[in-house]
C-alpha cells in the first residue's frame, strides 16, 4: 500500500449560504460586510429568548430538481456550481470516477421534523422522509444526482465535519484511492438545532459577534464544495487551478462534549499538526478563517490559541465569516474553506462585522499583534492560509492552502499494518422483541474505571461504543498516557447513529415546544457524540473522525483507520463500527419494509479493532491477530436507483479484485469470505452467486449476522474481527471482509497471516 506523493489542487468551487446563491455573490458579500442574518422564518421562535438566524431564501425545488431533504437540496446546488466551475459534464464518462465526501451535522433533519410531526398525530409518516433522515444518504444522493462513480462518505463530526472532508479528500488522493472528488458539507436550518442550542443557552440574543461581544451563535444554513484533485488529473483535461490544498490536521480535546478545552490545547495541537503536515512554519500563514463561533469559551479559547501557536508571526490576519453566514454546522468548514480559497486568489480578506468603534478599542488593545480583520476588508497579497474548524465532541480540523505550488516530500517510510486488539459487543436474541440485544451494565463499565456520573452521560449509542473501545485497548495491551496520547486515534463508522435520541428530541419539541428542548439530552443527537465520549474516557487526543455511509461503514472505518497510519498521522488506531436496536431502530426497519417475517432481524452492538503500525507494535511487543493486506472501497452508479437495495455484481468484484491486487494475492489464494448477508433473500442469493464467480465453489463464506443479527456498522466491524481472530488461530492463512451498504458502496478488506 504505497503512500502517494501526489499534489492536491482545487479546480471548483461551489457556495450557496444566507449572503449569497453562488461562490462570487456569497465572497463580494462577504467582502462588503453584508450579513445574512435576519428574523427566523422556518418557524415560530415567538417563546424563544433569541429570534435571529441566517436561512438561504431559496426553497428545495429551486435548489435541486426532484425530492430531497433540504440538506442534500443544499449540497446538490453547491456540487452543481462546483463541478460547472471545474468545467466537469457529468453528462459524460468523466463523471464516473469523481469520489463525494460530504460532511453534515444534522443531516435530514428537516425530514425527520416532517416523519415525527406526522407520527405524533397518530398519522403514518412518508416513506420519503424516512429514507432521506440520515446522513448516510447525503453523499450518495448528490453523487447520484451528477452520476459521480468514485467512493463516498458522509463525515458527521458535527461542525468539523465540512473540513474533515476536505482532508479526507487529500488522503484519499493520496493514497491511491481517488484522482478528483467533490468535498464539503451541507447542512438545513432546523427546529432540532435550534432548540437544542436554545436550550444549552448558546444562541446570541441578536446578531452573532465573534471576537468581540461573544454572546452566542447565530444558526445558519447552506453548502460548500470544493473539487478537490490531483494535479496531474488536473492537468490532463486541461482544468485551471484556484490553489494547492496542502495539508490537513486532525485532533481531539479528550475534555467536554460541548466546550473547548479553556487552554487551547486541542486547537494548537490540530493547527500545529496542520502546519507539519503542510511543510511550512508558523510564521508562513499569513490569513487565517477562524472558527469563530462567537460564544464566550470559544472565542476565548481560540483566541488564546492563535495568540499562542503564532506568537513569533507578526504578519497574521484572522477573521471569522460567521459573524455574516451564521454557523452552518457541518457546513460550515467547508463554506469558510470555500472564502478562504477565494481570498488567497483574489488577495481581498473578507473582515468579522459587528464591531462599534469602542468595540475596536477593545479589540485593538487585546490582539497583540495578529490582525484581527474587522468590519472592512483587507486587501493583502498572501501565499498561505488557513481554515479552522471546532465541533462538539473535541474535534478539531484544520486545513492549508496555498496560492502557488508547493512541492512536498510527503513520503512516509512504508509500515506494515497489524490488527493488535479486538473488543466485541455484541447482542443476544431477546424473545420479545425479535432482535438481539446486547446487555450492558454498570458494574461491567466500573470495572474499567467509568464513574456513575460519566456513565449517565452517556446515551446508549455511545455507551456502545465506548465499552468496545475499552475491550479492544485493554485486549491490545495499550494504556493511554500523556506520551502516548496524541499518537493514538479514532475512526467511528455507523448507519444510523444516535437515531434514537434524534427521533426522541424531535418528538419532544413537536410536544412541548421549541422552547422545551432538554440541554441535556441534545449534546447526543450528533453522531460523533460516541466518538467524543469515548475520547474523554480514554484520554485519547489524536485523529478522529465519525463515518455515517451506510451497513459498510464499519468496515470503512477500518479502511480510514488504515490511511491515517499510512499518512505518519498516528501510530495506533481504533477503528469502530457501531450501531443500537431500539424501539425508534425497530419502527424504521418496520416502516422502511426491510425487518420482520422473512427479511433481516435486527441487532446491535459495537466492535473495535486496534490498528497498529509494525514499528509501533514491535516495540510494545503486542500479538499480532493479522496483517491488513490490501483496502478497498467502490461504488456502482448504474442499474436503478429507486431500489432499496441497488445491488451491484461490478461493484463487489471491483471490491474484492482491488484488494487482491494490493496484496499481490490470486482469488485461489483465498479460502475464506466473511460476507454480508443478512437474510433478505435477495442479498444473500446475491452475493454467493458473485462470490461463486470470483472464486468458484472452493470458498467458505461466513455470515456473523445469522448469529448476532443485522447491527449494521457493527455487523461489518465483526465480520473484520472474527477474520483476524480465525487467522490468529491458524483457521485460515488468508481471507476477506466484505461488506455493502444500500447506496450501492462497497468495502473490503485483505487480511493475511501477521
Amino acid at each position: 500500500m504505497p503512500m502517494n506523493e501526489k499534489r492536491c489542487v482545487i479546480t471548483g468551487l461551489g457556495l450557496v449560504c444566507a449572503i449569497g446563491n453562488d461562490t462570487d455573490e456569497c465572497f463580494e458579500s462577504a467582502l462588503n460586510g453584508r450579513s445574512g442574518i435576519t428574523d427566523v422564518k422556518s418557524f415560530d421562535t415567538s417563546a424563544c429568548y433569541s429570534h435571529k438566524g441566517a436561512e438561504v431564501g431559496s426553497t428545495n425545488e429551486q435548489l435541486a430538481k426532484g425530492r430531497y431533504d433540504r440538506t442534500t437540496a443544499l449540497g446538490i446546488k453547491a456540487a452543481g456550481e462546483a463541478l460547472a466551475d471545474a468545467g466537469i459534464n457529468t453528462d459524460s464518462e468523466g463523471a464516473s470516477d469523481i469520489g463525494v465526501i460530504l460532511g453534515s451535522c444534522i443531516a435530514g433533519a428537516a425530514c425527520v421534523e416532517k416523519y415525527y410531526n406526522a407520527k405524533v398525530k397518530g398519522e403514518k409518516g412518508d416513506i420519503d422522509d424516512l429514507k432521506a433522515m440520515p446522513a448516510s444518504a447525503i453523499a450518495g444522493n448528490v453523487a447520484d444526482y451528477y452520476n459521480a462513480g468514485g467512493i463516498t462518505a458522509n463525515i458527521v463530526n458535527a461542525c468539523a465535519a465540512g473540513t474533515l472532508s476536505v482532508a479526507m479528500a487529500i488522503d484519499l488522493i493520496r493514497g491511491g484511492k481517488g484522482e478528483i472528488f467533490l468535498a464539503g458539507g451541507c447542512d438545513s436550518f432546523s427546529s432540532l438545532a435550534y432548540a437544542g442550542f436554545h436550550a444549552l443557552r448558546a444562541l446570541a440574543p441578536s446578531d452573532c459577534s465573534p471576537f468581540n461581544h461573544s454572546d452566542g451563535i447565530t444558526l445558519g444554513e447552506g453548502a460548500g464544495v470544493l473539487v478537490v484533485e490531483s494535479y496531474e488529473h488536473a492537468v490532463k483535461r486541461g482544468a485551471k487551478i484556484y490553489c494547492d490544498v496542502l495539508g490537513s490536521g486532525v485532533s481531539s480535546d479528550a475534555y467536554h462534549i460541548t466546550a473547548p478545552r479553556p487552554d487551547g490545547e486541542g486547537q494548537m495541537s490540530v493547527i500545529t499538526r496542520a502546519v507539519k503536515n503542510s511543510g511550512l512554519k508558523f510564521t508562513d500563514i499569513e490569513y487565517v478563517n477562524a472558527h469563530g463561533t462567537g460564544t464566550a469559551k470559544n472565542d476565548e479559547s481560540e483566541f488564546l490559541s492563535l495568540n499562542t501557536v503564532f506568537a513569533d508571526n507578526k504578519d497574521l490576519s484572522v477573521s471569522s465569516t460567521k459573524s455574516m453566514t451564521g454557523h452552518c454546522l457541518g457546513a460550515a468548514g467547508a463554506i469558510e474553506a470555500v472564502l478562504t480559497v477565494k481570498a488567497l486568489k483574489e488577495g481581498k480578506l473578507p473582515p468579522t462585522t459587528g464591531y462599534s468603534e469602542e468595540d475596536l478599542k477593545v479589540l485593538a488593545e487585546k490582539s497583540g499583534d495578529i490582525n484581527f480583520i474587522a468590519n472592512k476588508p483587507l486587501e493583502k497579497d498572501i501565499k498561505y492560509a488557513m481554515s479552522n474548524s471546532f465541533a462538539f465532541g473535541g474535534n478539531n480540523a484544520s486545513i492549508v492552502f496555498a496560492k502557488d505550488p508547493n512541492l512536498l516530500n510527503l513520503t512516509c517510510p512504508k509500515q506494515d499494518l497489524y490488527v493488535t486488539g479486538v473488543g466485541i459487543v455484541s447482542g443476544e436474541f431477546d424473545e420479545e422483541s425479535k432482535s438481539y440485544v446486547a446487555k450492558l451494565d454498570t458494574d461491567t463499565f466500573k470495572s474499567y474505571g467509568i464513574k456513575s456520573a460519566f456513565l449517565r452521560k452517556l446515551d446508549r449509542l455511545s455507551q456502545l461504543q465506548l465499552l468496545s473501545g475499552l475491550k479492544a485497548l485493554e485486549d491490545a495491551g495499550v494504556t493511554v498516557t500523556p506520551e502516548n496520547e496524541g499518537i493514538i486515534g479514532i475512526c467511528i463508522g455507523t448507519n444510523d447513529g444516535p437515531m434514537t435520541e434524534i427521533a426522541n428530541f424531535q418528538k419532544g419539541i413537536i410536544k412541548d415546544g421549541i422552547d422545551k428542548g432538554s440541554a441535556f439530552a441534545f449534546p447526543n443527537t450528533v453522531y460523533n457524540a460516541a466518538g467524543g465520549y469515548l475520547s474523554i474516557a480514554t484520554g485519547i487526543k489524536g485523529y478522529n473522525v465519525t463515518i455515517a455511509n451506510g451497513f459498510q461503514s464499519g468496515l470503512q472505518s477500518v479502511c480510514a483507520a488504515a490511511g491515517a497510519i499510512m499518512f505518519g498521522y498516528e501510530s495506533i488506531m481504533l477503528a469502530s463500527g457501531t450501531d443500537e436496536c431500539t424501539d425508534i431502530d425497530e419502527e424504521i426497519y418496520s416502516d422502511l419494509g426491510m425487518a420482520g417475517e422473512g427479511k433481516m432481524t435486527l441487532g446491535e452492538g459495537s466492535v473495535t479493532c486496534v490498528i497498529e503500525k509494525d514499528s509501533s507494535a514491535t516495540e510494545r511487543g503486542a500479538k499480532r491477530y493479522a496483517k491488513i493486506a490490501g483496502f478497498s472501497s467502490t461504488r456502482d452508479t448504474s442499474g436503478d436507483r429507486t431500489d432499496n437495495l441497488r445491488l451491484s455484481e461490478a461493484a463487489l468484484t471491483k471490491a474484492v479484485l482491488n484488494v487482491l491486487e494490493e496484496g499481490g494475492m490470486k482469488a485461489s489464494d483465498v479460502k475464506c469470505i466473511y460476507g454480508f448477508g443478512n437474510g433478505i433473500a435477495e442479498i444473500d442469493t446475491f452475493e454467493k452467486e458473485v462470490y461463486k464467480k470470483i472464486f468458484g465453489d472452493d470458498i467458505e463464506v461466513k455470515l456473523v449476522k445469522k448469529d448476532f443479527g443485522e447491527a449494521r456498522a457493527a455487523s461489518s466491524s465483526l465480520q473484520f474481527a472474527m477474520l483476524a481472530k480465525d487467522i490468529h488461530d491458524g483457521k485460515f492463512e488468508s481471507g476477506i471482509a466484505v461488506s455493502y451498504g444500500t447506496s450501492a458502496l462497497y468495502s473490503a478488506v485483505l487480511l493475511t497471516k501477521a
